[in-house]
């Protein structure tokens, strides 16, 4: 809509007046021409010139979106509000992650929340606030989707030369004599379920925590240990490898356990527990069930430990002090360690 102007009554002697036209332009497209007045008085007055209308500066054929349609876009283009969690006895990144479907797992969400997580993403408290599905969180990425790859071509058959018809044939194969002998058929692949010793579930349901070698033997005397020795066995496994139940159970203890760190204990059936210490992350939490050879963590290096590696132990009763023989125990579950 043109500015409506205000002008005085004009005076007796002549006066000259300019208009300057400044195009302004407005909301939707339309352009308004303001009037840049220059008189030769102090008292100066004269009868404006006629404002274009605001239709003659839009330009012919412009589309013009309807106002509803842009706050369409306004509002899908809206980030979504951040859901806020309050951590709980037992809770880890992973199973936060696991239990709200985040995209990205724990390494999102933990991205998501670096600043009040601090740099070590295992050690979470009860009572600590989570962004879950930040947009703009510090630290969040999205996560960088890899290219798609293309498919190899196909080999092209190799053309066989023609057999000689005039050649002799080789009784024992009736192919020509001199010809290359046909490939011998590749050896079938052995079946997953078969694989091997380690690793494997026996038929009581059990299984080695990890596939490494013991590094640290049962009751190795020494002044580190607090009873005079190790309460149990250092399994070698590198920073991150999969852990897993030794046999079904259910999940007593999942958290923080001070000079074991980040620990899982599990009960199972026949009233042994197994323990899982140092580990750098947990996948399991409290209450929870578990089969033998389930994921219950990775192997880390948290708490007293002078390197990444699996300390297991096998117990009478949960706590520290009712150890048993950790290797004769699996062995007697038909473990082969």
């Amino acid at each position: 809509m043109p500015a409506k102007g205000k002008h005085r009554r004009p005076k007796s002697r002549s006066i000259t007046r300019g208009f300057v036209g400044a195009a302004v332009a407005g909301t939707g497209g339309a352009a308004l021409a303001l009037p840049l007045m220059g008189a030769t008085g102090a008292h100066a007055a004269g009868t404006p010139a006629a404002a274009p209308t605001a239709t003659s500066a839009v330009p012919a054929g412009a589309p013009q979106a309807p106002a509803a349609a842009r706050a369409g876009v306004a509002a899908s283009t809206a980030p979504a509000a951040a859901t806020v969690y309050t951590v709980r006895t037992g809770d880890c990144l992973s199973v936060i992650a696991a239990d709200h479907d985040l995209k990205g797992g724990w390494q999102r969400l933990y991205a998501d929340n670096r600043e009040a997580v601090g740099d070590n993403p295992s050690l979470i408290h009860p009572g600590l606030e989570l962004t879950l599905g930040a947009p703009g969180a510090p630290g969040a990425q999205a996560p960088e989707q890899a290219p798609a790859e293309e498919p190899a071509p196909a080999p092209k058959p190799k053309k066989k030369a023609p057999a000689d018809p005039t050649a002799p044939a080789d009784p024992t194969t009736g192919s020509p004599l001199g010809a290359a002998p046909a490939p011998a058929p590749a050896p079938a692949k052995k079946s997953v379920a078969a694989g091997t010793a380690a690793g494997a579930v026996t038929a009581a349901g059990f299984t080695a925590p990890v596939s490494g070698g013991v590094s640290t033997q049962y009751k190795t005397a020494g002044a580190m240990w607090s009873s005079g020795y190790h309460t149990g066995v250092d399994f070698i496994a590198s920073s991150g490898t999969t852990v897993k139940a030794v046999g079904a159970g259910t999940v007593v203890s999942a958290g923080w356990g001070g000079s074991y760190g980040n620990e899982v204990v599990i009960r199972h059936a026949d009233g042994k527990y197994s323990q899982y210490g140092h580990l750098s992350q947990l996948s399991v939490s409290v209450g929870q069930s578990v089969s033998g050879g389930q994921t219950i963590g990775l192997s880390g290096s948290t708490g007293n430990s002078t390197g990444p590696h699996l300390h297991f132990e096998i117990r009478t009763g949960p706590s520290y002090g009712s150890d048993i023989d950790p290797i004769a125990y699996l062995r007697s579950k038909g473990v082969t360690i």
